[in-house]
């Protein structure tokens, strides 16, 4: 015979799972979708000289190096354009900047793409943002 202490326990073990299959079945994707949750790191690398503040590379160059860094660590990328801005010391500073989204990755392997960046690029540092997002592949029903 079970114990009233015994009975209570295996009640709010089951009340337990049954919340537990339930949140499950409601968080899990539905069947044919490809969709998952996935981190979207966005790397934010300022093209002058760390020291000088000049350009290392001319624009397109500078995008060329940075494609060629990426592909050798990712297999793809995803570059946008942009320019930054700061002030210093009551001066106004510009730069060319490469705004670089990459999915399907590991922190790790974007900080060695990281290295090889603030190397070639001569920079203190890169910008690394890591966002959750919701992937989807989407094709159309043809």
């Amino acid at each position: 015979m079970m114990s009233k202490k015994s009975g209570i326990a295996a009640l709010v073990i089951s009340i337990v799972a049954l919340c537990l299959s339930i949140v499950n079945l409601c968080t899990a994707p539905k069947a044919g979708k490809q969709e998952a949750t996935d981190v979207q790191y966005v790397m934010y690398l300022g093209t002058n000289d760390k020291d000088t503040n000049e350009p290392v590379y001319e624009p397109d160059e500078a995008k060329e190096k940075a494609k060629e860094i990426l592909i050798r660590h990712f297999g793809g990328y995803t570059i946008q354009e942009a320019s930054g801005g700061w002030i210093d010391e009551e001066k106004l500073y510009q730069e060319y900047t490469l705004v670089i989204y990459l999915s399907d990755t590991t922190l790790e392997k974007i900080h060695a793409a990281a290295d090889e960046m603030i190397s070639t690029f001569d920079q203190s540092s890169v910008l690394i943002q890591a966002n959750e997002t919701r992937t989807e592949f989407y094709a159309s029903g043809n």
